[in-house]
């Protein structure tokens, strides 16, 4: 048991898109990330995905709209829905999701962190 510090842990890496495992619980992942400019439309077929916003301004592009995130505010993904993350200039955020889930969804590409480190 420990505590994790959140700035320390972002401030460990800088490289955007490639999210890092800060803890894991009851199946789940909670990882750190940078984000920068554009993501790509993917979907998690099994899984819901929790964007918490810790610095910066994050937008969520959603077929149907777009989810607007500012520091402190979160949104859940849900299963299956096809979204986009964006983030102009720059945003931190903490995810949620299940362990073995892969950033690009059902998109896959060079953007795929296969197995993301943990801090």
């Amino acid at each position: 048991m420990q505590k994790i510090d959140l700035k320390q842990a972002l401030s460990s890496f800088d490289e955007y898109w490639s999210p890092r495992i800060v803890a894991q619980l009851n199946g789940q992942d909670v990882r750190l990330a940078k984000l920068s400019g554009e993501f790509i439309w993917h979907a998690h077929d099994e899984a819901e995905e929790l964007f918490l916003v810790i610095e910066g301004h994050l937008s969520i592009e959603l077929r149907d709209g777009v989810v607007e995130l500012d520091p402190g505010q979160l949104f859940v993904v849900p299963r299956g829905v096809e979204h986009r993350p964006v983030a102009r200039p720059e945003a931190h955020v903490l995810l949620f999701e299940p362990s073995g889930t892969l950033n690009t969804g059902n998109a896959g590409g060079e953007r795929t962190v296969q197995h993301p480190e943990r801090l």
